[in-house]
């Protein structure tokens, strides 16, 4: 009989596959997979696509999903080189009643609607935000131009596990046109 983690991890990731969210399984585990996450309407992140890696650990829903996104995003609140987020409610406050879903529906979103530069993975995005507010947006949409197309979306587990994750992303920057 399975476990209830394993049952939890099972139910979360099939409402994840049976979502309109775009959901693919690494080697058909449960607990390794790409999600297709669009930025949210009215915010600089519009029209951006993102593939974000989950990883689930064996203690979910007790313990937190990982979640990294591939495609190069700038944002105060995630890092720029590893994709990795910094958000309260999967680091520090995460609790079983949450699923997959939520992260995807809610926190993500409210991130990207809300960043909080006081608590910086990425401390230029910080900065400009809290100095610059015009020009942190522009310096948004040139990244969501230039990082975040379906194609670089794509592109972005492109040979991760062969190659490991940095190098189809400086691959991607020469996609952008003009420059």
């Amino acid at each position: 009989m399975a476990n209830p983690s394993k049952r939890r991890i099972e139910t979360d990731v099939m409402k994840m596959l049976m979502s309109d969210y775009e959901v693919s399984l690494v080697n058909d585990s449960m607990q390794d997979f790409y999600v297709r996450f669009y930025g949210p309407a009215e915010t600089p992140f519009a029209g951006g696509v993102w593939k974000i890696h989950v990883e689930l650990p064996d203690q979910y829903p007790f313990k937190s999903p990982s979640i990294g996104f591939l495609n190069k995003i700038f944002h105060p609140n995630i890092d720029e080189l590893s994709g990795s987020v910094c958000l309260d409610v999967i680091n520090q406050t995460w609790s079983p009643m949450f699923d997959m879903i939520n992260i995807f529906e809610v926190f993500l979103p409210q991130l990207l609607r809300y960043p909080n530069p006081n608590d910086p993975l990425n401390g230029e995005a910080a900065t400009l935000l809290m100095r610059h507010p015009k020009e942190y947006e522009t310096k948004v949409k040139e990244y969501v131009q230039r990082y975040a197309t379906k194609e670089a979306a794509d592109a972005a587990t492109d040979g991760i596990d062969d190659e490991g994750q940095d190098e189809e992303m400086s691959d991607i920057g020469s996609i952008s046109e003009g420059e």
